[in-house]
């Protein structure tokens, strides 16, 4: 009861340009993210990279090679911001939110190819030892990976989750497994100081195994997004919140998908068959407002009112069955 009278006494609004905005700013707030990772992996991996060539370690090459994919993963998500700012046209009804999946699957794919070129590099030294030159070096370019990846993993995790996009989700994961792998590389340098040739191609394949770990992650992550998969407690908060709104006498099929980084949805209630076609179009809309409040990230539900069924009535969508293709 209290909440309600604070919603009704608050001024707000549901208008489609005030929802247009919100996303807009959403998606300038992945933007800010994106070009601030950029410029930090990029950095981190610069510097990596000249301890590499100094050094000759395949473990600090691999984490280098990774650090320079995650920050240029930067640019599809760059371009699906972008192309989710776009507005709906007559051949793209949705939108252009979907192109973060694509730029997900372009992640994924990155993040594949990393995993390969640091096994690669590891068999490589595993097969033709060489010792590590500039071991404290690479010991510094181990932590310095370290610190750059993980305050990129929090940002774009955390930006990513309050934008509701799985493209940032996925790569801020992606950042905190690189995170990890540079304290690989530390331990490889150790391994090696006490003169263990073959420590630092072990901690490269390690870290081609670590790849792999947020590879999977990330990929089933993306792969839920592609497949309109959302969170089962969204579905059970929207039906509650659709059972509270009056004249709602029961509630039919729900659906719920990520368009980008934002939701829609579409629902059928069931109203008394005998009021008006206004009356239970001002049921829709209360119903519709109920699902705006609360669900994150909704920005439109689509609500079909039916008429409770009489005794004996058949059903009236029963003229739809034979166009049913299973």
């Amino acid at each position: 009861m209290i909440r309600r009278l604070r919603h009704r006494l608050a001024p707000h609004s549901h208008d489609t340009a005030d929802r247009v905005d919100a996303a807009l700013e959403s998606s300038a707030r992945g933007m800010r993210a994106l070009w601030v990772s950029l410029a930090v992996l990029g950095t981190t991996a610069l510097a990596q990279a000249v301890v590499v060539a100094l050094s000759g370690s395949v473990a600090l090459l691999g984490d280098t090679v990774h650090n320079a994919a995650d920050a240029l993963t930067a640019v599809p998500l760059g371009i699906a911001f972008v192309l989710g700012r776009r507005a709906a046209t007559r051949r793209f009804t949705y939108g252009y939110g979907r192109a973060e999946d694509l730029a997900g699957v372009v992640i994924v794919l990155t993040i594949a190819a990393s995993a390969g070129f640091a096994a690669w590099a590891a068999v490589g030294r595993l097969l033709d030892p060489h010792p590590v030159r500039h071991l404290p070096v690479v010991a510094v370019a181990a932590l310095i990976g370290f610190a750059g990846n993980e305050w990129v993993a929090r940002h774009r995790i955390r930006v990513g989750r309050a934008i509701g996009s799985a493209a940032l989700v996925a790569d801020g994961l992606h950042a905190r497994t690189d995170a990890f792998t540079s304290l690989a590389v530390l331990v490889g340098a150790g391994g090696s100081a006490l003169g263990w040739q073959l420590a630092d191609p072990l901690v490269g394949l390690a870290i081609t195994v670590a790849i792999l770990v947020v590879l999977r992650d990330a990929a089933r992550e993306v792969f839920r997004r592609v497949m309109d998969a959302v969170e089962p407690g969204l579905v059970d908060r929207a039906e509650q919140a659709l059972r509270d709104v009056a004249g709602v006498r029961d509630v039919g099929e729900l659906r719920l998908r990520w368009i980008g980084h934002r939701l829609r949805g579409e629902v059928s209630v069931v109203v008394d068959g005998e009021v008006t076609v206004r009356r239970a179009h001002a049921i829709a809309v209360e119903a519709e407002h109920a699902l705006l409040h609360a669900v994150p990230k909704l920005t439109a539900a689509l609500v079909h009112a039916d008429p409770a069924p009489l005794p004996g009535e058949a059903d009236p969508h029963g003229r739809l069955a034979h166009h049913v293709t299973v």
